[in-house]
């Protein structure tokens, strides 16, 4: 059972985020200005031993690989943001490729959305400040010329001998049967025996069907919250003790509800399960955030053993978690001052119990 995470590159300064938000914005500015929204709100999230890293600094990445190493993990999944050739947050996976030293695997994930000022779908207007766009064979043969010095790494992720490559909203390319026909000749031509290509799943997402893509992921708990969402309504407001400090009645959703039904959910071969940590979107979108209610490292635990042994029964080596670093939506297994190491504890119990 191969372990891959999530991995979120905002952690360091773009003149794209100097512009928009000011000088110096990095994911900490919004995790550092979190506060409480209701009686035992576990916010703001604080780093154990205040590592407020910046990912261009000499050791993050290899404290950061070392650290998931020990947990079990196999490999980080990185965004990658493409906008016509203009690329944003692209340097911590190029120092990453540049350092041979680093014996830890990896792939990528075309965030494929615009690049808009409202963070993450926040209220308000969405201010594009970098559209999405997508060409031709033109700019198809420079975005793989760009991802070839990936994928010829020895330790980027491949499956039967085919790079690992995510893409977010697919069937938002027009001519992404054409695009993916074109990647699968080149990767032919640089002596692969084609890309392995997954769709992430948010929800609906048909672009599945492709011939050209060989399998899905859960993305979650965006998948499973839409899905019940749209069947009923889930999100209720914080209830009980916490109302009378609980001024904005924020949203939440329960972690073993949403966790009952992934596991219970079923998937074919190729089709991936993903395990999330936990969710609370607070400190990117304040009174308007969703918030897990009952994520603990030992639910956590149970829920990953239980992940494993039904990805192996459905006969798929790959098991994504959500996420190692997305401290803006309260989702990270990186050690903090609440938790210390105990979710990758979890992990490590978990694969120990499998046998690995």
């Amino acid at each position: 059972m191969k372990l891959i995470a999530f991995y979120l590159p905002q952690f360091h300064e773009i003149p794209e985020n100097n512009d928009a938000w000011g000088k110096g914005f990095t994911e900490w500015v919004n995790v550092r200005k979190a506060r409480p929204l209701y009686l035992g709100h576990n916010q703001p999230r604080v780093p154990l031993n205040n590592r407020y890293y910046n990912l261009l600094d000499d050791g993050v990445m290899e404290w950061q690989t070392s650290l998931a190493k020990r947990a079990g993990i196999y490999g980080f999944c990185f965004y990658h943001y493409w906008f016509g050739g203009r690329m944003v947050l692209e340097k911590p996976v190029e120092m990453l490729l540049k350092n041979k030293s680093i014996d830890f695997h990896y792939c990528f994930s075309w965030a494929n959305e615009p690049w808009t000022k409202t963070w993450h779908g926040a209220g308000g207007n969405r201010e594009i400040l970098i559209p999405q766009t997508y060409g031709g064979e033109e700019e198809w043969e420079a975005h793989y010329d760009y991802f070839r010095h990936f994928f010829r790494d020895e330790r980027y992720i491949k499956k039967q001998n085919r790079p690992v490559m995510l893409i977010y909203r697919l069937r938002n390319i027009s001519h992404f049967n054409d695009m993916l026909r074109y990647w699968n000749r080149r990767a032919k031509e640089d002596g692969f025996a084609g890309i392995f290509l997954i769709s992430m799943d948010t929800w609906r997402e048909q672009a599945a069907k492709s011939r050209w893509v060989d399998g899905t992921v859960d993305f979650e708990p965006n998948k499973t919250r839409a899905e019940r969402m749209h069947a009923s309504s889930m999100l209720q407001p914080i209830e009980a003790a916490s109302l009378f400090r609980n001024r904005f009645a924020v949203r939440s959703m329960d972690y073993r509800e949403l966790n009952e039904k992934m596991l219970h959910t079923p998937h074919d071969r190729n089709h991936f399960r993903t395990v999330f940590v936990d969710f609370d979107d607070s400190p990117r979108r304040g009174i308007r955030a969703v918030i897990t209610r009952g994520s603990t490292p030992e639910k956590f635990g149970q829920y990953m053993r239980e992940a494993i042994r039904r990805s192996r029964e459905e006969g798929n080596e790959y098991l994504f978690i959500n996420a190692w670093n997305e401290w803006g939506e309260g989702n990270y297994l990186e050690p903090d001052t609440r938790h210390g190491y105990g979710y990758l504890k979890q992990i490590r119990r978990a694969l120990k119990e499998a046998g690995r």
